[in-house]
């Protein structure tokens, strides 16, 4: 099912692609997180609707990020990587930066989160590059 030159089930692969690799980031950094930003076990521990709203955004990202690769480079795993880190790069990175200066958080914080984001990335452009082969 294509929508103007988007695989959507691409972007819905991504989008649990990107969703299960922020639930093993932070399963595995958790505890570093939650001290880089200041947070006890109870304050992070997140309600269904958060994750159902972390899932719609994730989801969103894929979305337009498909349409990013499609019209910039055509849709293969070579071009998802490449816009993956031109993405991060020039725009989630900077602005992890940017917000954590501005909050007073520690550098480990900006770290793990832009980890967690140039990670999201790579898997979506993966899946996106993949699952476009296959016919809609």
């Amino acid at each position: 099912m294509m929508y103007d030159g988007i695989n959507l089930l691409g972007a819905l692969g991504a989008a649990v692609g990107g969703f299960l690799f922020g639930a093993l980031w932070y399963g595995l950094l958790g505890k570093a997180w939650m001290q880089a930003a200041g947070l006890s076990a109870g304050q992070s521990r997140p309600s269904p609707g958060i994750m159902a709203l972390t899932f719609l955004c994730q989801f969103i990202m894929a979305f337009v990020f498909a349409g990013v690769i499609y019209h910039v480079a055509g849709t293969s795993v070579r071009s998802g990587l490449i816009s993956a880190a031109m993405i991060w790069i020039g725009f989630m990175l900077p602005a992890q930066i940017v917000n954590h200066r501005f909050q007073g958080k520690p550098w480990s914080l900006t770290a793990i989160d832009s980890g967690h984001w140039l990670g999201v990335l790579l898997v979506q452009g993966i899946l996106i590059g993949l699952i476009d082969d296959f016919p809609a």
